[in-house]
């Protein structure tokens, strides 16, 4: 049994969405979910229910903030057999033309993080989802009338980034948004080859380190539950 996921491998589907927060996995598995999902984990709060998805086997499991949360909790569900992990998330918006609670697919996540390093031995290394998923998500996104950008996004270490001109430059590379997890995922599931991807519902504008559009909470809600739709579609396709 791992330390951190006080559980065994029954307890988890192989497919398993991780978000960042507690609350919004009890959320997934309430509201997405077949009736009759069970909690299968709720050491240090970090909640984890096992279900059904249109009939499917489907988990979800809270992964923190951070690559150094996130890793610990994808390295055990990995542990635990999960073949399939998706992150869904939000993500503070960095090109010209995202709108608040847009959809964003990341084909790739620059490592802003030490960790993507030590964990590939300081070699040279390029987090990238899986396509099959990438291009799953994209067509199902399309689909239900979203407004869904692919691409390249940043998984940085630091929420409250003081560097000067950091977002702009991120954004001159081509960067759609920036959040936190994403390239310690794909660079796992690398590793362990595990199919991974990561979805991010757009809940700030980024203009610069210290100028940011928040998302309403009405807006937030609307845009990841057609963001879940989606996202629970591709991890039981």
């Amino acid at each position: 049994m791992p330390i951190h996921i006080r559980a065994e491998a029954a307890d988890y589907a192989p497919a398993v969405l991780v978000p960042g927060d507690p609350r919004r996995a009890k959320y997934i598995a309430e509201t997405f979910f077949d009736p009759g999902a069970r909690l299968v984990n709720e050491e240090r709060g970090e909640l984890g229910f096992t279900g059904t998805y249109q009939g499917k086997p489907l988990s979800v499991q809270a992964a923190g903030m951070g690559c150094a949360s996130a890793a610990i909790y994808y390295s055990e569900l990995i542990q635990l057999g999960a073949t399939r992990l998706i992150r869904v998330g939000t993500a503070g918006g960095l090109a010209d033309g995202l709108r608040m609670a847009d959809t964003i697919v990341a084909m790739s996540a620059t490592a802003d993080d030490q960790i993507v390093s030590q964990l590939c031995g300081g070699d040279a290394h390029s987090p990238t989802a899986t396509y099959s998923l990438v291009e799953h998500a994209v067509q199902l996104s399309r689909a239900s009338g979203a407004r869904v950008h692919v691409g390249a996004i940043v998984s940085s270490a630091i929420f409250y980034d003081t560097r000067q001109g950091i977002m702009q430059r991120w954004k001159d590379r081509g960067h759609l948004a920036v959040e936190m997890e994403a390239a310690v995922l794909y660079t796992l599931g690398a590793l362990h080859k595990i199919e991974t991807l990561c979805m991010a519902t757009i809940s700030d504008l980024i203009a610069s380190e210290s100028e940011a559009e928040r998302i309403s909470d009405a807006e937030l809600k609307q845009g990841v539950d057609k963001m879940m739709e989606v996202a629970c579609q591709v991890a039981i396709g």
